[in-house]
């Protein structure tokens, strides 16, 4: 049986939660493991037959370990069937909801030394009961100037999860070739 490996970084649980359902269409026909860049162990991508890395952006900026963790291992990701996802909530916008148009994964590609076979980019999740007095203040800000949603009381979701379905299943496609 065919192994993967979905990795992720997710501040606030929907690049996670966005994962998990990745997971759930594989798991019929393959070995699925999912783990954190957060216990990121050595020699973790060996022996799997492909990798998902997913990576949430907070506040404009994808975590330091992420960059960190595909320039340092890209020889390998690049040796095998791959892909990578964004999750941001710049995506909720039609202008901004693709791999190509996308600002933060046009950022990755170029801070990254690995280029991903398979790309895409979905839109997150506001959480604002669940943020901190200071998260919920500052992204309320940010959702002031780009005409984002402003009830405190309320979350937001975005991620379209046809779209994630779409993804899992184009991925699979590179286990064919």
């Amino acid at each position: 049986m065919k192994k993967i490996l979905i990795i992720h970084s997710s501040v606030d649980g929907q690049t996670e939660k966005i994962c998990s359902y990745i997971k759930r269409i594989y798991d019929v026909s393959f070995k699925v493991k999912i783990a954190s860049f957060d216990d990121e162990k050595e020699n973790i991508l060996t022996d799997f037959d492909l990798i998902i890395i997913g990576a949430s952006i907070r506040y404009g900026k994808y975590r330091p370990n992420v960059i960190k963790f595909v320039n340092k291992n890209y020889k390998i990701l690049n040796k095998i069937p791959n892909a990578f996802f964004s999750v941001n909530v710049v995506a909720r916008k039609e202008n901004k909801s693709s791999a190509e148009t996308n600002p933060y994964v046009q950022k990755f590609l170029l801070l990254s030394k690995w280029k991903p076979l398979n790309l895409a980019v979905f839109a997150g999740k506001i959480d604002y009961p669940n943020y901190s007095l200071l998260n919920k203040y500052i992204i309320l800000f940010i959702m002031f100037l780009t005409d984002g949603p402003k009830d405190t009381t309320e979350s937001f979701e975005f991620t379209n999860w046809g779209k994630v379905d779409l993804f899992a299943k184009n991925v699979l496609r590179s286990l064919e070739t």
